[in-house]
């Protein structure tokens, strides 16, 4: 395993246009996942073995940490920066971005224009608390202060017909309004505009003529399905983190293209699928997930390799730990996510995210107890083993305190970890506070975090209609592997795989990934009554949408696939299910006998129980459209697991003094 952490300066991008492709050479790939402690690079050179990289991450300009990395791989291939970048053919990154600007609200000052009458609707919500029975809930502030919501005289009614035009006097005057209070970004939600766009697009239109600069968000375009509370929200989180996220992809691009990178930048989405550029400047709340959605993606491909379809995906990294669940091979997708207090209704990867990773903070507070996380020492001062200046105690110190880690072989051998500053760090922060002995303090740390994890899998998994014991738990990040153990067992999870990309599996989840457009329409009716035709016309529509974009990005008609789901729920229920949609070919009874059965089946599975003499209702229909990108495969070693066992011995590397109860002598193996 080839693993590099370093600051060193950027590759030289002089005469960057001077190397020309080789077509003798094989191409690379490069997958790159933006963390909030490291950036991991997965590198791959024709057929050859993936390898390896890590550098630490730069959290206040988070592509020069790319920029580093990039140079540390052209270095170790004996490239000019400008020769690897003449070489790559896919290059695929997540980040961390969108979702921090959100978290640490650090977003852009927005604007926004709805239909008159609902300028509250975003500090009401939906009179409902995230933690609805939580009496000390602070409410979430709103990302656009009510100074800045403006109301405009227009209505589109229910059936999509206009009520009332828009009025363009009025709509000047709040332009005008909203350049003077310096609004970087626009968030336009009106009424119905899912139906008829037509007043949204009119708004648009205008702020193009008199105001170029800002950036723009239409809920018809963003999310163009009913609910309205959802449009509204997760417009606002668009126009939020938007700009920011623009500006980062847009110094990538220019600093990739300035060393002489060729192909085109994808980016990963939350659905776990990858987008141009473009696209995701504009989409920025897709990019809420981005990097945990490249770990999922690799979880998949890991269990196609080894002929797993039910897992759990188990990643920790140094600030937080993602869990997911994957049944027959595909990831449970869900449109009803939280993050930051706000609500984002586009289909995302469902996740439970944790405030706990290695560089998780232990804290003893007034009342005597103990406490990891969410607060994190971060990627510049880090743990108090990394001598940066850090003297809180972390997760990682209490993992060196007990053995587990090799001060000598972190990251490679690169970072030279501390152990005495770890001591000292547990002994007075968490050990004499409670009375307890050095180790005893590092082993409650350890157990109070991995408790929190085992309930983060039993929340996700039952929510889900699941039982975790039937999974298999696939552990990944570069924390993962020293925990995954003792969670397996507080969640009775009897089997446990921990793959040797498990540090970088995020990055090679990226490289996993294919080319993907989310479409949806909402359309309510009856199941019983519904115009079929018309339904074969919707989702011929939106999957006709997702085939153009990919032919026009150079797809063959081969490789390009489409798959229909639709939400629908019972008549006196006001959640809904997602459901796969029967083939539309069939005759309708055939279609609608098969579509209920699919209903009903979801439901008991979820709930337990299902309810035959209900009326079933359509609320949503929904169009998935995947481009098949060149596929980069893991080693092969990794399929095999009893020629793996075989070698045990030639990969044993010594052993190493660990606590266990006992200080006791334990083997230590090379995972590669």
């Amino acid at each position: 395993m080839n693993i590099h952490t370093s600051d060193a300066a950027r590759p030289d991008a002089e005469n960057p246009g001077t190397a020309k492709p080789d077509s003798a050479k094989p191409p690379i790939s490069i997958g790159i996942d933006v963390g909030g402690t490291f950036t991991d690079f997965v590198v791959v050179e024709g057929n050859s073995a993936p390898r390896y990289f890590k550098t630490a991450s730069t959290p206040q300009a988070p592509s020069d940490a790319v920029m580093n990395g990039l140079g540390d791989i052209a270095e170790s291939h004996g490239l000019s920066a400008a020769e690897l970048m003449s070489r790559i053919r896919l290059f695929i990154h997540g980040t961390t971005v969108a979702t921090n600007t959100l978290l640490e609200r650090k977003g852009a000052r927005v604007g926004l224009i709805t239909t008159e009458g609902f300028r509250d609707l975003l500090a009401l919500r939906e009179g409902l608390k995230e933690d609805r029975y939580n009496l000390r809930m602070t409410p979430v502030e709103p990302l656009v202060p009510r100074p800045l919501r403006q109301t405009l005289a227009e209505r589109i009614r229910s059936d999509g017909a206009v009520e009332a035009p828009v009025n363009e006097e009025a709509l000047d005057g709040i332009l005008d309004e909203l350049a003077l209070a310096g609004v970087e970004s626009v968030a336009v939600c009106m009424v119905f505009s899912y139906l008829n766009p037509l007043h949204e697009r009119l708004v648009a239109e205008r702020i193009r003529q008199r105001h170029p600069e800002l950036y723009l968000s239409l809920s018809s375009e963003i999310l163009p399905q009913i609910k309205e509370y959802d449009r509204l929200s997760t417009t606002a989180v668009n126009a939020y983190v938007g700009p920011v996220y623009a500006r980062y992809l847009e110094r990538m691009k220019e600093e990739a293209s300035g060393l002489g990178l060729e192909s085109d930048i994808l980016t990963m989405t939350s659905n776990g699928g990858v987008t141009p550029l473009d696209v995701a400047a504009r989409q920025a709340v897709q990019a809420i997930l981005s990097g945990p959605a490249g770990g999922v993606s690799g979880a998949v491909a890991y269990g196609r390799l080894i002929g797993e379809g039910d897992l759990i995906g188990f990643d920790m990294g140094g600030t937080s730990t993602d869990i997911s669940v994957i049944e027959s091979g595909d990831p449970q997708v869900s449109g009803e996510h939280y993050e930051g207090g706000w609500k984002i209704a586009v289909p995302m990867i469902d996740l439970h995210t944790l405030g706990a990773g290695g560089g998780s903070i232990a804290r003893v507070d007034d009342g005597g107890t103990l406490h990891v996380g969410p607060q994190s020492a971060g990627a510049e001062r880090g743990p108090a083993c990394y001598g940066r200046g850090g003297d809180q105690p972390t997760v990682t110190d209490a993992n060196l305190v007990l053995g587990y880690l090799d001060p000598g072989n972190f990251l490679g051998g690169r970072n030279l970890l501390l152990p005495d500053l770890s001591e000292r760090a547990v002994r007075e922060s968490v050990a004499e506070p409670l009375g307890l002995s050095t180790v005893d303090a590092a082993r409650g740390i350890l157990d109070v975090v991995t408790t929190a994890m085992a309930e983060g899998i039993r929340l996700l998994t039952v929510r889900r209609g699941g039982d975790p014991r039937h999974f298999s738990l696939l552990a990944f990040g570069g924390a993962a592997g020293l925990h995954v153990s003792q969670v397996a067992r507080k969640t009775g999870i009897g089997k446990v795989y921990l793959p040797s990309a498990a540090p970088v599996l995020s990055a090679y989840g990226m490289l996993a990934s294919d080319l993907r457009y989310d479409f949806a329409q909402s359309f309510t009716a009856s199941l019983d009554v519904v115009d079929l035709d018309e339904v074969r016309r919707l989702m011929d529509r939106m999957a006709g949408k997702g085939i153009d974009r990919l032919r026009n990005q150079g797809l063959a008609d081969g490789d390009i696939a489409t798959r229909f789901t639709a939400d629908m729920r019972y008549l006196d229920q006001i959640y809904e299910v997602n459901v796969t949609v029967p083939d539309l070919a069939l005759d309708d009874d055939s279609i609608r006998r098969e579509w209920a059965s699919l209903f009903h089946e979801r439901y008991q599975t979820l709930y337990s129980y299902h309810q035959l003499d209900q009326e079933i209702r359509l609320v949503t229909l929904r169009a998935t459209v995947t481009g098949k990108l060149p596929t980069v495969e893991l080693p092969a070693r990794e399929r095999n697991a009893r020629e793996r066992n075989d070698r045990t011995g030639e990969a044993r590397k010594g052993t190493r003094r660990v606590y266990t109860g006992t200080w006791t002598e334990a083997a230590v193996y090379a995972a590669d």
